[in-house]
């Protein structure tokens, strides 16, 4: 696989507790996504947060990988549905850090038990956001739905 690179960028305007920001990807696919301390800590009220783009991120990742996996198995999904819960909390002397990150996954695939446990354990040491997340001591789970 070649060397990937993507960018995006920010802008914010304001203090961090009344000021809000806009998020956008060179790609095209989102651009000025709004997001604010109120929308990262409560209600997001329509607005996302940098945990919720993480869950996107990881969740997409570990996806493609099972579906990876599942398909040189010779079992290609017919549909995976992923759900990424990313936990961020107080840990004492570091300040707020993402502590976990929790993904259920609901596989439809002609496959046995054993083929999708395996296609989910090799998808999951194969996904770098799962990688990234356990270096920075994260705890990552995957459940089946």
């Amino acid at each position: 696989m070649p060397r990937i690179e993507r960018t995006s960028t920010v802008v914010w305007e304001g203090n961090v507790a009344r000021g809000q920001g806009r998020l956008s990807g060179r790609s095209g696919a989102f651009t000025d996504l709004p997001y604010s301390l109120p929308s990262r800590i409560g209600d997001p009220g329509g607005k996302t947060s940098p945990e919720e783009l993480l869950a996107a991120a990881h969740g997409g990742c570990l996806t493609m990988s099972v579906a990876s996996e599942l398909t040189q198995a010779g079992t290609p999904p017919t549909r995976l549905d992923t759900t990424c819960l990313i936990v961020m909390d107080e840990v004492e002397g570091e300040g707020h850090q993402i502590v976990g990150s929790h993904i259920t996954i609901a596989v439809d695939a002609d496959a046995a038990d054993d083929v999708v446990a395996a296609a989910i354990e090799r998808g999951d040491a194969s996904c770098p956001f799962s990688t990234l997340l356990r270096k920075a001591g994260v705890a990552v789970t995957i459940a089946r739905a």
